[in-house]
């Protein structure tokens, strides 16, 4: 009996995963162009509320940014 249990469990994890699929429901992702001036620290202080370092971070992990170095006319992804 338990044997079957698992089985069916098991079963239904299986098609779970090979039918699960994304809805397409998410928000689009917007986008910055940088400006001459700018840095990740004032695109963060404009766009977040608070301390601009959790935005600068975010900014950094969301376009792969190795340093903080960007330049005009850089598209940015907002998270």
């Amino acid at each position: 009996m338990f044997g079957r249990i698992v089985i069916v469990l098991l079963v239904a994890v299986f098609l779970w995963a090979v039918l699960a699929r994304d809805s397409g429901a998410g928000a689009k992702p917007r986008f910055h162009i940088v400006r001459t001036g700018e840095t990740l620290w004032s695109i963060a202080a404009e766009r977040y509320g608070g301390d601009p370092r959790e935005g600068v971070w975010k900014l950094q992990a969301r376009n792969a940014l190795v340093g903080s170095t960007i330049v005009p006319g850089q598209r940015l992804v907002i998270p």
